[in-house]
C-alpha cells in the first residue's frame, strides 16, 4: 500500500490501521486512546494541522467519525538525536544498486530512539534518493555490507536473490578463546556446520531456541528449495537455521589474551543467528551484549564494538547478468594482532 505522503527529512510516513467499529466516535478519540499516554497535545495538534490524512491524502479533522477510514498515515516526531560518532562508506553505485559498509553501532533501518541516526535516513538525506531502499538488514551492532536499491521498478528482482538464498554470505567474527585450550585441538574442530531451530518473538530482545524431533534433525534447512511451493503459513519441521564455521587464525587481542577469529557462511538468515551458532559452540563472539548471556542495559561503549563483520557478498546481477564480489573495507580491532593461519579443510 503506496503512502499518500512523501518522504520527509528522509523518514517515511507512519502508516497506522484503524478499526472500522468500536466504542470510539471519532478516529481522533481511538489515536488519543492508543497514543495519548505519550504526547496527547500533539497528537491533537496534529489533526488541527492536517498533518494527519487517509489513503488519498486527504487531511482528518478531530471529527472524522471512525468508520470513515481503515487507515491514516502521518510524520513522526522525533526526539533530538544524538549523533553517533560512526561514518558510512559507499562502496559501489550503479543505476539499481548501492552498496554501503555500515560501521558498528548505526542501526541499519529507523528503530526506536534512531530514526535520524539510521544508515537509510543518513543516506536518504547525503545523497537524496527518497526511494532508497535496503534490500536486507545487519543487527546495529554488526558491521559491514549492505546493498540499497535505488529503483522501485528493480528492487523485486534483487530481493528475490536473498528470499531464493542466490545470495552467497561470508562474515568474520572474533571469539575470546577457553583458558588452556590446546590450539591444535581447537584446529580440528574446524570447519563444521551448525544447525538449530530458532525463533524470534516479538518484543523480546533475545531469539530462543526450539527444540523438535528426532526424525526432524537430517533436515538441512538452506536444501529445502525447489519442488512444490509451501505456503508461507506452513511450518517446516527441524532446524531452520544453518551455519558453516571455520577457524582462519588465531592470537591474541588488543588486551593480550587469546582469541580466534572465524569466517562464518550463514545458509539461512535467522535473527542474531551467527551470534546464537558461536554461543553454542562455546566461542560467544567478543563484546556481545546478548549471548551467551544478556547484559543489563547500558550505553554505548565505542572502543568495545561488536566484534562481527559482514565482509563479503556475492551474486548474478538480475538486471545484467554479470558476477557482483563486494568485499567490505573493514577490520575488526580485537582480531589476532600476530595469530598463525588455522588449516583449512
Amino acid at each position: 500500500m503506496k503512502s499518500p505522503l512523501p518522504v520527509r527529512n528522509g523518514v517515511n510516513a507512519t502508516r497506522l490501521r484503524i478499526p472500522l467499529q468500536g466504542p470510539w466516535a471519532t478516529v481522533h478519540d481511538f489515536v488519543l486512546e492508543k497514543f495519548g499516554h505519550i504526547d496527547s497535545a500533539g497528537i491533537t495538534q496534529r489533526f488541527h494541522h492536517g498533518e494527519v490524512v487517509d489513503i488519498d491524502g486527504r487531511p482528518l479533522s478531530t471529527e472524522t467519525p471512525l468508520g470513515d477510514v481503515e487507515f491514516l498515515w502521518y510524520y513522526r516526531n522525533v526526539p533530538l538525536e544524538t549523533p553517533l560518532p560512526v561514518t558510512e562508506e559507499v562502496l559501489f553505485e550503479d543505476e539499481h544498486l548501492l552498496v554501503v559498509d555500515k560501521p558498528h553501532f548505526l542501526p541499519t533501518t529507523p528503530a526506536g530512539r534512531y530514526v535520524q541516526q539510521s544508515l537509510l535516513v543518513r543516506l536518504r538525506n547525503r545523497l537524496q534518493i527518497p526511494d532508497l531502499v535496503p534490500i536486507h538488514r545487519l543487527d546495529r551492532g554488526t558491521a559491514g555490507l549492505v546493498l540499497f536499491s535505488k529503483q522501485p521498478e528493480t528492487r523485486s528482482a534483487y530481493q528475490l536473490l536473498f528470499e531464493r538464498r542466490e545470495v552467497a554470505k561470508q562474515y568474520q567474527c572474533v571469539s575470546a578463546l577457553p583458558a588452556g585450550i590446546d590450539r591444535a585441538e581447537l584446529s580440528s574442530r574446524f570447519p563444521l556446520t551448525v544447525r538449530n531451530r530458532i525463533e524470534k518473538t516479538k518484543g523480546v530482545v533475545v531469539s530462543q531456541l526450539m527444540p523438535y524431533e528426532v526424525k526432524d534433525s537430517g533436515r538441512r534447512p538452506h536444501d529445502r528449495r525447489g519442488g512444490k511451493r509451501r505456503r508461507s503459513t506452513e511450518v517446516i519441521p527441524g532446524a531452520n537455521a544453518s551455519s558453516r564455521v571455520e577457524l582462519e587464525a588465531t592470537g591474541t587481542s588488543r588486551a593480550g589474551t587469546p582469541v580466534g577469529l572465524f569466517r562464518l557462511s550463514p545458509h539461512t538468515g535467522k535473527t542474531h543467528q551467527l551470534r546464537i551458532h558461536m554461543a553454542l559452540l562455546g566461542l560467544g563472539i567478543l563484546h556481545d551484549r546478548f549471548y551467551p548471556d544478556l547484559w543489563d542495559d547500558a550505553p554505548d561503549d565505542f572502543d568495545a564494538p561488536l566484534q562481527l563483520l559482514a565482509q563479503r557478498l556475492e551474486f548474478t546481477d538480475p538486471i545484467s547478468g554479470r558476477i557482483r564480489e563486494f568485499t567490505s573495507a573493514r577490520k575488526l580491532v580485537e582480531a589476532p594482532a600476530e595469530g598463525r593461519t588455522a588449516d583449512r579443510r
